[in-house]
């Protein structure tokens, strides 16, 4: 994987009734996506719902992916904190060789200025033998990673190689992709404004929807990287609503409707997340039948 791009997802961890993790779901999940067009693949992202889980369902939920995939798809490893020491030492829990890049999310809460988030990952370059994914989404974390930072990030290390840029402002997306060096990677974060920001020199998404519909999704991203604009942007009204609703009531809510609609896993969400509600899951279901006829 020599450069970060295309079409990423940032894949759900099923769960059984009682709350325990569905390892067995993974093998069809992962067959899903491999099936489906997907570029590559990313564990223990906010999506997975990696806030729940404990170190050994990590280990053990990346085991199962590893094996699942048998190395068809490239995989990039979500590993980010608040406590950059302790983050560091994560590093230590995986067999890093069989991945490609890993995401880190700005560290959320503290909410430290642009050199404390400089000096956080600063700190995670410097211990990953891997390229790093920078993650903003400030809507979650409570602060941005500004351009110039990313920039600065860029500049400085060279296994800094993209960000995933989820603030939702599409000006802050221009200004990256104006900015950043030409073999540095901004990638989609939002799967609303992710054909949009290719078309203005982005390199790709790491995406929700892609979960449960990948050849749709999958069409959209490599159509737009080949700048065929109508026949990209005709998919993309196709599953637009599909794509808010999944975010209506949060992330993953939305997805594992989805999920369990089409056979992969069920509606199961670990606490403080709930399932969606009845009127949101039966508009769900609705709209997702309505794409898969089209």
């Amino acid at each position: 994987m020599k450069e970060i791009q295309g079409h990423g997802v940032a894949i759900i961890t099923p769960f059984k009734e009682g709350g325990a993790v569905d390892y067995e779901a993974i093998p069809g999940l992962v067959d899903h996506l491999v099936l489906g067009g997907v570029d590559y693949l990313v564990l223990l992202g906010t999506t997975s719902e990696a806030a729940t889980l404990s170190k050994d369902e990590k280990i053990n939920l990346v085991d199962k992916v590893i094996a699942a995939n048998a190395s068809r798809l490239p995989l990039v490893l979500g590993l980010g904190g608040n406590h950059t020491q302790e983050l560091l030492e994560m590093f230590d829990w995986f067999d890093l060789e069989q991945f490609a890049a890993v995401l880190s999310v700005a560290p959320y809460y503290n909410k430290p200025n642009q050199e404390g988030l400089y000096q956080h990952f600063k700190a995670v370059a410097g211990r990953s033998p891997l390229p790093v994914i920078l993650y903003n989404v400030p809507s979650r974390t409570g602060v941005n990673i500004s351009p110039e930072t990313v920039l600065r990030l860029a500049q400085d290390f060279d296994n800094v190689v993209a960000v995933k840029e989820a603030a939702g402002d599409f000006q802050q997306a221009q200004t990256l992709i104006n900015i950043c060096p030409q073999n540095f990677s901004v990638l989609s974060g939002d799967d609303e404004m992710s054909l949009s920001m290719i078309l203005a020199g982005a390199k790709g998404v790491i995406s929700v929807i892609g979960n449960a519909i990948p050849n749709h999704y999958s069409n959209i991203i490599q159509k737009g990287l080949r700048k065929e604009v109508d026949a990209a942007y005709d998919i993309q009204y196709r599953i637009l609503n599909l794509i808010r609703l999944i975010y209506e009531e949060g992330n993953p809510t939305g997805i594992k409707v989805l999920m369990e609609d089409i056979g992969i896993c069920k509606n199961n969400l670990r606490l403080p997340l709930v399932k969606a509600s009845p009127f949101l899951t039966s508009k769900l279901k609705e709209v997702l039948e309505q794409v898969m006829r089209q």
